[in-house]
């Protein structure tokens, strides 16, 4: 069986190079442009792209994804199957090429989460499982038949990096299970509930992002933890904007206002929610680099 695999991220190498153990022929690769990054606005290749390249796979990156002479290329493979892992939205007339389909991993347990986000908003919403879904892709977005799913547990110490790496290799798996069921016409293809009470995934700005020290410690810790390491919590600190990476709870009963904070100058800096404190453990303030709260603390002066 003959597979085009479309992705872009680290998450999505994983599957590729699943895929490509397991033995599976990669006519080629559809990954993202390379784009200018950093200070002197290098070309920077995609994950996928660096891997196929070192794999000597063929890379497609159309900017349009209707672009007459990308569908031409692409109708020129003859797949017999579309493999999509952490791409973009795709076309009809690209989706239903195939003869076999395109799927699609989502990381979560559809029909539950449908969206750009998911890993991060089960984490905000204190999830304590989710999972990986494969299924076949048609017009609304993440609402196709599902395949096959795997779950998760979503500990209190789980961030949406670390979730995100959980996922990645489980959706690995997922996907080669997946293709070879395909493969050998051995699956069932299940319709999402219609009349679910679902939660959504939409995709996060940076409004979303400001913490609301109101809320209670077990909300607070959440948010945080669920855009960790990225998009990144943020609060205001003597006027600065301060990210947040990694933090704990701290159960005492505050005495003063939510979003106010106590420190020692040394050795801790917490902030108080409306039942207890959330205790940074690693920041970033405006213009700095990321750090542990012992060394900010010896660089800024926040007591007299």
């Amino acid at each position: 069986m003959k597979i085009v695999f479309m992705g872009t991220p680290d998450f999505a190498v994983a599957s590729l190079d699943a895929l490509k153990n397991a033995g599976f022929d990669i006519a080629a690769v559809v990954t993202a442009a390379d784009k200018p990054a950093g200070r002197g606005q290098k070309l920077s290749e995609s994950a996928v792209k660096k891997y196929a390249v070192e794999h000597g796979l063929k890379v497609l990156q159309p900017l349009k994804l209707k672009d007459p002479d990308f569908i031409n290329e692409l109708e020129q493979l003859k797949a017999d199957l579309q493999v999509v892992v952490a791409f973009r939205m795709l076309p009809e007339v690209v989706w239903n090429m195939p003869p076999k389909g395109t799927i699609n991993l989502h990381g979560s347990l559809l029909p539950q989460y449908r969206g750009a986000a998911p890993i991060n908003h089960a984490i905000i919403n204190g999830e304590i499982e989710t999972g990986v879904t494969t299924f076949f892709l048609k017009h609304e977005i993440d609402t196709g038949d599902v395949i096959f799913s795997a779950k998760t547990a979503i500990t209190d110490e789980d961030t949406a990096g670390t979730l995100h790496d959980k996922l990645m290799h489980i959706g690995a798996d997922l996907i080669v299970k997946t293709v070879k069921a395909i493969d050998g016409n051995t699956y069932t293809e299940v319709p999402q509930p219609m009349n679910a009470e679902l939660k959504a995934a939409p995709k996060i700005f940076k409004d979303f992002c400001d913490i609301n020290w109101n809320q209670d410690l077990q909300t607070v810790y959440n948010h945080i933890r669920g855009l960790s390491p990225y998009p990144t919590a943020f609060t205001s600190l003597n006027g600065k904007n301060l990210k947040v990476f990694k933090v704990e709870k701290d159960f005492t009963i505050p005495t003063q206002t939510a979003g106010t904070y106590e420190t020692d100058g040394k050795t801790f800096l917490k902030f108080a929610t409306n039942n207890g404190y959330i205790k940074l453990l690693e920041l970033q303030l405006e213009g700095k680099k990321r750090m542990m709260v012992d060394e900010f603390l010896r660089g800024v002066r926040l007591v007299d």
